[in-house]
């Protein structure tokens, strides 16, 4: 009885002991599927459990008699398929993969490293299981035995090391003071860091002083992993001094939480648990992890496949890593997140494969942009723009874009004449807008008039926050504005009033903006102009190279490579950085693929964007060409002149009352563009109601565009210098005199030509000439004493501001740089200072 006692108890006591081990492996098992945000968590368990129960089975084979065999064999069968599982989680892909079938593989985002194999288990019941070690993120190596056998299970590891990891992602350092690094010779496509025979203590040092920097850096650690290789014999280790073991030591205790790991043949490392000691007699080892379990070891990879793994490895890292996809980016639903607090979106992920927001909104309001051209400031944008256009519909995000580099990049969110789609949230894009400060300014002017709109309503309500006006005003439209200024520096530089008015504008917006849900991203090349906008831009992202935008001290935008950023919270501290890879947004098709699915979710009443096109004609609308609303009781015609430089692309118009001084003179030499603005305005008064027109073509090169005119006028004469005469006859109905090249009418017309422009307005006739100098308009207005009250509007074309002066209320003239398709426009009844205007394209064979 005492023996069946005896066996009774240890056959329950191994049952029990076996089914505490597969109850461990199934719950890591069970953990194992979780979410990637448990990634290394996950790992950590999994480890564990690899451990306990392959030590778990040792005990109970141990435990077994004879009576209980055939029981033990039926539970370490079912315990070795879980512990073949648990072994699968923990060495994915190149870690654990036999070398028959290896291949490089790269983490999945968010994963932290695993084991690496090293061998095998063998059990006689089972089928043999990996043998598996740690060393990233777990571990310092500590290695005893052959130093053959030693030297070929570390190219092994160092090849599962840095095949499952990122290009990039480890450092290696070799001390071999025996062989000069012959020993890892296959690694020298990698560009190993050599450490010779008597540098031992210098590299003791520079690792220790590594590991308290990162140690002492806040957040997640950015730096690669360093795997430091030191092969010693008994020499070298007899002549290593006290303050060497003594940083040694330093480095076992502190390295593994740096990223910095040991893998030590030959030298002493002290007792600590970071440090994992493998045994090897002949081809077994024993480690620490696993008890007095043998590690039958794995043959070594063949040389040659050694040697063209490493120079694959060499290739992609000088390649650079690949960009992220832009895919990635994409949250599960669209327009499912909050824009209350902010607008907080991801740009790319970090070493480990987690992505990293972007936390623009009430607490960071506005970004400043770096990096010299080529760096890949508008891939960046436009990786930015899809990630918040995925997560806040139109309801809650309104842009404003605007390029002031030569490019059309922004023109991919407005419809075109390939693609009819357009990204619902953009109000606004401007391109090619590098000669156009005109148009950035009527940007900012729009975006301040909004600021006072939302400033008022805030007050009515009493609010202070864009997050309490939404509250309080549901039914308002309060979307919140990201205005994006690629190259802004040309904004604000230059000593004129142009530049005085940005910087003003933007300082304001800058100071007040975030309150009201209004935000600025700036981009430049380097920090021009930031001390006028204050201490509103602490939120900062370098992009590689990029100078001036951090403070002088942090270097990171000098060593990261092509598709990163640094993202910086403390207006550009080094204790704030967070590197960043991007995706490549320049694949038009993914990016219209992605704009499409937007598209079609657009809310209804969703309104195009209007795109400005600095290098862009407008045609004359056609509703100026056929017939629009009569001005009203009481108001005057109107005169189209061209397009102003605006938000919403209104018309440039002329007011002709029967008032003194209401006639128009066009300036300059080009003939193109001085006849397409006596076109539009002719086709623009006759649309507007009945009219007499009087046509005079005085100058051959403006006979065709005079022609066309007339054939679209209903009601037009047509004089040259063979007929030409300005007393013309009284009319019932509004009278307009279009003159093609005036100046050549000469000194015996002068006298009706002025008294035309004097008295004509009173009664309803009206002069809209074209002079093509100053000087010669006031030959015949009556020399150089003469008074041009009689011209109280011009369009300069290209006449240099000095020019001008004449004409000009001012001393000196305006301050004007002519340009081609730009105009001057000066109403003295309506105008402190001219506006520039684009002539519309009427008649002439521009395009």
């Amino acid at each position: 009885m005492r023996v069946g006692s005896h066996r009774n108890a240890l056959v329950a006591a191994v049952r029990q002991e076996l089914a505490e081990a597969r109850g461990t492996a199934r719950a890591v098992l069970a953990a194992a599927e979780t979410s990637r945000g448990e990634a290394q968590h996950r790992k950590g368990l999994v480890r564990e459990a690899y451990a306990t129960c392959l030590n778990q089975l040792a005990a109970a084979r141990e435990s077994a008699r004879d009576d209980i065999q055939r029981r033990y064999r039926s539970e370490a069968v079912r315990l070795a398929g879980h512990l073949r599982g648990l072994a699968t989680v923990s060495a994915t892909g190149a870690a654990g993969a036999p070398w028959r079938v290896w291949a490089p593989s790269e983490p999945e985002p968010g994963d932290r490293p695993g084991l690496l194999r090293i061998g095998t288990i063998a059990f006689e019941e089972t089928a043999a299981l990996p043998g598996l070690v740690p060393l990233l993120d777990a571990a310092h190596l500590h290695l005893s035995g052959p130093p053959a056998t030693l030297d070929q299970m570390i190219i092994g590891l160092l090849m599962r090391a840095i095949g499952s990891t990122r290009p990039g992602d480890v450092q290696l350092t070799v001390y071999d003071p025996e062989q000069l690094g012959g020993t890892l010779a296959p690694f020298a496509p990698l560009a190993p860091a050599l450490v010779g025979p008597g540098a031992l203590g210098s590299l003791l040092d520079e690792l220790v002083e590594h590991i308290c920097r990162i140690n002492e850096m806040p957040g997640p650690r950015t730096e690669p992993w360093r795997i430091v290789v030191l092969l010693a014999d008994r020499a070298t280790a007899a002549e290593i001094t006290p303050a060497q073991q003594a940083q040694l030591d330093r480095v076992a205790r502190n390295g593994v939480t740096a990223g910095v790991h040991l893998v030590v043949r030959g030298l002493e490392l002290e007792e600590h648990p970071s440090v994992e000691r493998i045994v090897v007699h002949e081809r077994t080892a024993f480690s620490d992890s696993l008890g007095p379990l043998p590690i039958r070891l794995d043959p070594p990879p063949p040389a040659e496949r050694v040697t063209a793994f490493c120079r694959a490895a060499a290739d992609r890292m000088n390649a650079g890593p690949a960009p992220a996809r832009l895919s990635d980016l994409e949250p599960p639903k669209f327009w499912a997140a909050s824009a209350r607090d902010g607008l907080p979106a991801p740009i790319g992920d970090c070493t480990d494969g987690t992505m990293v927001e972007v936390p623009l909104g009430d607490a960071l309001p506005h970004v400043l942009i770096g990096g010299p051209p080529g760096s890949g400031k508008t891939n960046l944008i436009h990786v930015w723009l899809g990630s918040l256009a995925t997560r806040y519909g139109p309801e809650d995000l309104a842009l404003y874009l605007l390029d002031f580099k030569e490019g059309v990049s922004f023109a991919r969110y407005a419809p075109g004449s390939r693609d009819p789609s357009w990204l619902p949230q953009v109000r606004l894009a401007g391109i090619n807008v590098n000669a156009d400060r005109e148009f950035g300014l009527a940007m900012l002017r729009h975006l301040g008039e909004e600021l006072r709109t939302r400033s008022l309503a805030a007050s009515r309500h009493g609010a202070t926050t864009h997050a309490e006006l939404k509250a309080a005003d549901p039914e308002g439209h309060w979307p919140r504005i990201v205005a994006v200024i690629d190259e802004f520096q040309a904004l604000i530089t230059g000593r004129d009033a142009a530049a005085d008015e940005a910087a003003g504008l933007l300082g304001d917006l800058a100071r007040r903006g975030g309150q009201q849900g209004i935000h600025l991203i700036l981009a430049s090349p380097e920090t021009v102009g930031m001390q006028s906008l204050g201490g509103h831009f602490p939120l900062r992202i370098a992009l590689p190279k990029a100078r001036r935008v951090l403070t002088d001290d942090n270097l990171a935008p000098a060593v990261i490579p092509r598709y990163h950023a640094v993202v910086n919270t403390d207006s550009g501290a080094a204790g704030a950085n967070r590197i960043v890879r991007l995706p490549d947004a320049g694949d038009r098709t993914v990016w219209r693929t992605l704009q499409r699915r937007l598209w079609r979710s657009r809310p209804v009443g969703c309104e195009e964007p209007r795109l400005f096109d600095g290098y862009a004609v407008p045609r004359l609308p056609a509703v100026y060409r056929t017939s629009s609303p009569s001005p009203g009781p009481g108001s005057s015609p109107g005169a189209v002149l061209g397009e102003r430089i605006d938000v919403a692309a209104r018309p440039a118009r002329l007011r002709l009352g029967r008032m003194p001084g209401r006639n128009l003179a066009v300036l300059g030499a080009r003939t193109d563009e001085a006849g397409d603005i006596l076109a539009a305005a002719a086709l623009s008064l006759a649309a507007q109601g009945p009219a007499h027109f009087s046509v005079i073509c005085l100058a051959p090169e403006a006979e065709r565009a005079a022609a066309r005119l007339v054939a679209e006028l209903p009601a037009a004469d047509w004089y040259d210098s063979s007929d030409l005469t300005f007393d013309l006859p009284a009319t019932d109905v509004p009278h307009y005199v279009l003159g093609y090249a005036l100046d050549a009418a000469g000194p015996a017309h002068r006298e009706a030509l002025r008294a035309l422009l004097d008295s004509g307005p009173e009664r309803r006739t009206h002069v809209l000439g074209w002079w093509r100098t100053v000087p010669r308009l006031r030959d015949d207005l009556g020399g150089m004493s003469a008074s041009f009250d009689s011209i109280g509007a011009w369009v300069a074309l290209d006449v240099p501001g000095a020019d001008l002066a004449p004409l000009y209320p001012q001393p000196g003239g305006p301050v004007w740089y002519p340009r081609s398709r730009r105009a001057l426009f000066f109403d003295r009844s309506v105008h402190r200072t001219p506006e520039v205007i684009i002539p519309y394209e009427v008649n002439s064979d521009h395009t």
